[in-house]
This record gives structure tokens, C-alpha cells and sequence, in this order.
């Protein structure tokens, strides 16, 4: 019972910084930010700092293997292709439409361990169609200009799913390195194709932002990306993906709310209904049978 006490802990906490981390990004990306170079200058910081922890605690980078640098390498472009995804959803659409659509992370978690072998049984089936729907009543209440809407709407959707495709991937490697390892080789490997396609962006920014823009990017290296990377991973490797990412249901109801709070963004009736259906969704899920390879 302690123990699991612990991995709820920890995913209680992880889930909690990434949803503030949608709102904080959103933030910045409208006070002067552009999304490549916000997405560069984050990620090589926190590169650096995971680096940094991983060398003080294991003092090596090391990892071997071909399955090992292929499921490395699945986990680069997976995040590569989802931070592309995340600052160019919330360019185009809002906070709250984000948060909502991430609700949905668990359902492609599982779809995709399903493509590698996992047997999903009907009630999964069920459960998706239900998320699936409130996917899309959560896009088409999303309002303001229909054509940004649309693509902001579209990117997040391939946000959830690079995300958990990314978690997949990763779940395995668990067993033989840590999360600090993991991270750290990840973000570093995972920066150089970001700053390729950033650099335009990174030559053009201007550098003079306020002090409340660099504070939270501040956050939104040390909080989501090197604190939550050892916190989620770890638990990850307790409970496997499918269920570890059960867990996360809470992050977009507590992520929409964090936007409505901080951002005064507005929450339409389609929106509240469409994350009812996703978290109505991710729990018929849970009560589908998982087999054990699940979480192997």
C-alpha cells in the first residue's frame, strides 16, 4: 500500500505540473515568444540541466544495444514530432481546447501498444468511440477563427498521440536504465533535429522579454521537463503505459481550469460536455481487461 501510495504521488504531481505548464506556455507564445525558438531555448536548457543530474548521479550516459537505440530513437521523433505539435497547437488555438484534447493521451497509449501485440477487449473499443466523440465536441466547441481552430484542434490531437507514443516507447527501457539516464540521453538527442527546424525562429527572436516570461520559462524547463521526466518515467516503469497514463485523467479537467483561471479563458458547453465524454471514456477504459504483457 505504500508503495502505491508513492506512484499516485507521483503521478498526482507530474499530472499537476503539466497542466499549469499548458497555461505557462500559452503565456509566453503571446508575450513575445516564437513558438520553434521558445521550443529550442527550452529544451536545450533542460538538456543541459538533465545532463548535468544524470553525470552527478551515474556518471555515465551510456546505453548499448540495438533494441535499446531503436526504441531511443522511437522516443526522439515521438517527442521531436510532439513538441513541433504542443507550441503550435496552443499558437492556434486556446489553452483550455489543448488541455481537453490531452485527456485523450491514455486511449492512443493504448492503441498503440495494441499495434504491437496487446489485446484490447470490446469495452476498450467502447471506451474509445465515447473519448473519440468527446474529442470532437471538445474541437467544435472551441470557437474564434474557424481555420486556426481547426489546425490548432488537429495538432493537438497529434499532440496526445506523440505523447503516448513517446511513452510507449519508453516504458521498456525502464527496466534496464533510469529515468535520469533516459531523459537526459533523450532531450539531448532529441534537440538536435529541434534546433534544426528552430533555427530561423531562434535568429530572429527578440531577447528582450520581461522578467515574468524568462521566470516561467524558468518553470517550464525545471518543472515539466526535468522534474516530471523522473517522476513520470519511474512510475511508468511500476505501472506500464496503459495504466500509468490512466492516472493523467485529471490533468485535463485541472489544465482547463488553470487557462479559465489564469488566462480568462472561456470553457463553451460543447468543451464541458466533450471532457466529460473523454474522462467517461478513460474510465470505462479502466474497467476493460488489460493482460499482464501490458505492462512488460
Amino acid at each position: 500500500m505504500r508503495r502505491l501510495g508513492t506512484v499516485d504521488a507521483m503521478l498526482l504531481a507530474t499530472v499537476l505540473i503539466w497542466a499549469l505548464n499548458v497555461t505557462v506556455t500559452k503565456y509566453i507564445l503571446e508575450h513575445g515568444f516564437k513558438p520553434l525558438a521558445y521550443a529550442a531555448v527550452r529544451y536545450g536548457l533542460a538538456a543541459l540541466v538533465g545532463a548535468a543530474l544524470a553525470l552527478a548521479l551515474e556518471r555515465s550516459l551510456a546505453v548499448g544495444g540495438r533494441r535499446t537505440l531503436l526504441l531511443v530513437g522511437v522516443a526522439v521523433l515521438a517527442l521531436w514530432a510532439n513538441q513541433v505539435c504542443f507550441v503550435y497547437a496552443l499558437k492556434l488555438t486556446t489553452a483550455t481546447t489543448v488541455s481537453l484534447i490531452l485527456g485523450s493521451t491514455p486511449i492512443f497509449a493504448a492503441l498503440i501498444s495494441a499495434a504491437f501485440g496487446e489485446r484490447l477487449s470490446r469495452t476498450f473499443w467502447a471506451a474509445a468511440l465515447v473519448s473519440f466523440a468527446g474529442v470532437a465536441l471538445v474541437a467544435l466547441g472551441s470557437g474564434g477563427s474557424f481555420r486556426a481552430d481547426v489546425w490548432g484542434d488537429i495538432l493537438a490531437v497529434g499532440l496526445a498521440i506523440t505523447w503516448a507514443a513517446y511513452s510507449v516507447a519508453i516504458a521498456p527501457l525502464m527496466r534496464s536504465y533510469s529515468p535520469y539516464r533516459l531523459s537526459s540521453i533523450v532531450l539531448l538527442l532529441m534537440w538536435i533535429p529541434l534546433i534544426a527546424v528552430s533555427a530561423a525562429q531562434v535568429g530572429q527572436q527578440d531577447y528582450g522579454l520581461s522578467v515574468s516570461v524568462w521566470l516561467l520559462l524558468a518553470f517550464a524547463v525545471l518543472g515539466p521537463l526535468v522534474l516530471t521526466n523522473v517522476l513520470w518515467f519511474t512510475a511508468l516503469d511500476r505501472v506500464g503505459p496503459s495504466h500509468a497514463t490512466l492516472f493523467a485523467n485529471l490533468q485535463p479537467f485541472i489544465g482547463a481550469l488553470f487557462a479559465v483561471w489564469l488566462l480568462s479563458e472561456s470553457l463553451s458547453g460543447l468543451q464541458i460536455v466533450g471532457g466529460v465524454a473523454i474522462a467517461a471514456g478513460i474510465m470505462l477504459a479502466r474497467r476493460a481487461p488489460v493482460p499482464v504483457e501490458a505492462a512488460q
